[in-house]
């Protein structure tokens, strides 16, 4: 080879080499990718929308652990709660599926304390963590990522869900951004962050195992289970923290564990945040969640319900009763249909289903995609709720207790009186309260020192188990105030 020829095939090589370099360097290093808000507003958790910085939302693509726990971690939150005389929380769940809110720690005297996380939802103090975690609470203290510390109320509980929201006094806080779990597919990389074992702002990464569990924890009597299982490590005191993806978006409210031991053993379960979502502005909208239903009886298709219906399928809901009147019935749906897809989602099992219709409201119209005969067939139907109504159903305004009833007080009354709320007598019949000489009209603002603003705050006190007397305090329409001991 000559000089000339030499020289040209050294240049050609190192020009080569430098676009193979570039190449390689653009393949294998972090890329970002500037993820558009849709909106420009946060969860609507309430009927205030919350608008969220105008500033690109910039992910990094690969896997970026760093990137997702530093955009969730300030919005995750440690829960401590107290109990007077020794009282639990009725836990909902099983021997073998253990809630992981952990033991009581720290008894003192009558006294005893838990601990769990929750989830900030917006800027000015609403919180959603699991029931299990403050049902029964006498105190609840919520402290930030930044060791901030507040006292929480309860906005509203759902057992059939197991879901809390709470409420701080602060307008600055840092809210969470809500994902998609139904965009979330097995396989994809998650990670759990909470408090477990009072180690604050732990975070834990793993993938998503499976969708649409139902493990059979949950009480009450429309209880949705369609948890997101992960094996993310969670342990006893991460109940209510965040399950968020890639992006630091919330998809998910861890609430339980498999395990025979209380600890972490493999599998976790969250509520996914599309039923998260819902239960959430119901709570706030309206103190109560309003459930939408088909009115049909229901079981998971599989090879033996196949071949004793002569069915043409192996998976979908097999129809085995419909509610006389209710949105199935109206819409066409009969005994022996296997519904396949609510929405044009695929509804795989009863779960899935459920989850579907829970996501909305009684007036809501839903399509329903099922096989009959063979053939596929679509009807519309619109859902409605417990009473087979499409009304909204609102929170109860009165409450009754050993003979006495109570309703909240009037706005009128609160402003002549100066209150930020309370409970007014409205009834005494025979029993405890007028055997301590009070009146009809009273107001109650207080028990024990807690402020009592609503029907709501009367029966969440009550419901605490007590042996002991209280003291109530309160104020008469004309401005007198009283106080009362009441034996329980």
């Amino acid at each position: 080879m000559n000089k000339r020829s030499l020289i040209l095939a050294m240049m050609f090589s190192s020009l080569f080499g430098g676009i193979v370099a570039v190449v390689g360097f653009s393949i294998i290093s972090p890329k970002e990718t500037i993820i558009q808000s849709t909106s420009g507003e946060a969860n609507p958790v309430s009927l205030t929308n919350y608008v969220f910085d105008s500033a690109d939302f910039i992910v990094p693509d690969g896997l970026n652990f760093v990137f997702a726990a530093k955009n969730a971690t300030n919005s995750v939150v440690h829960i401590r709660t107290t109990y007077q005389n020794g009282m639990r929380a009725n836990s909902p769940f099983n021997d073998f599926f253990k809630d992981y809110f952990g033991e009581r720690y720290e008894r003192r005297g009558g006294e005893s304390r838990g601990a769990g996380s929750g989830v900030v939802i917006s800027p000015d103090g609403f919180i959603v963590t699991n029931n299990h975690v403050v049902e029964n609470a006498d105190e609840i203290e919520v402290v930030l990522n930044d060791n901030r510390s507040y006292q929480a109320k309860v906005v509203g509980v759902d057992e059939n869900t197991d879901l809390a929201v709470l409420k701080v006094d602060e307008n600055n806080l840092v809210p969470i951004r809500y994902g998609d779990s139904d965009q979330i597919n097995i396989g994809e990389w998650v990670l759990a962050i909470g408090n477990p074992y009072e180690f604050r702002s732990t975070v834990t990464a793993g993938i998503i195992s499976a969708k649409g569990r139902n493990i059979n924890i949950l009480n009450g009597n429309y209880k949705i289970e369609s948890f997101i299982q992960t094996d993310a490590a969670v342990n006893p005191g991460n109940s209510g923290g965040a399950l968020v993806n890639l992006r630091g978006e919330l998809i998910g409210i861890n609430t339980a564990i498999a395990s025979p031991s209380g600890a972490f053993a493999g599998y976790s379960f969250a509520v996914p945040v599309s039923l998260v979502k819902k239960v959430v502005s119901d709570l706030v909208e309206y103190g109560t969640v309003q459930r939408a239903l088909l009115g049909i009886s229901i079981y998971d298709v599989n090879a033996q319900v196949a071949e004793q219906n002569n069915l043409s399928v192996l998976k979908g809901i097999y129809v085995n009763g419909v509610m006389e009147g209710k949105a199935a019935d109206r819409a066409g749906i009969e005994r022996g249909d296997v519904i396949v897809a609510i929405d044009d989602k695929a509804v795989n099992n009863v779960a899935q289903l459920q989850e579907q219709v829970a996501v909305k409201r009684p007036g809501d119209e839903v399509e329903v995609k099922f096989i009959r005969d063979g053939r596929e067939k679509f009807v519309i139907a619109k859902l409605r709720n417990e009473e087979g109504t499409l009304d909204i159903v609102e929170l109860a305004s009165e409450y009754r207790i050993e003979g006495a009833t109570f309703a909240d007080v009037s706005d009128e009354l609160k402003e002549q009186l100066a209150i930020d709320g309370g409970v007014q007598v409205t009834e005494l019949g025979d029993g405890k309260w007028r055997d301590v000489r009070m009146k009809e009209g009273f107001i109650i603002t207080g028990i024990d020192n807690e402020k009592i603003n609503s029907i709501r705050d009367l029966e969440i006190y009550f419901n605490r188990t007590r042996t002991d007397g209280i003291l109530i305090e309160g104020v008469y329409p004309d401005g007198s105030k009283a106080h009362y001991g009441l034996g329980l």
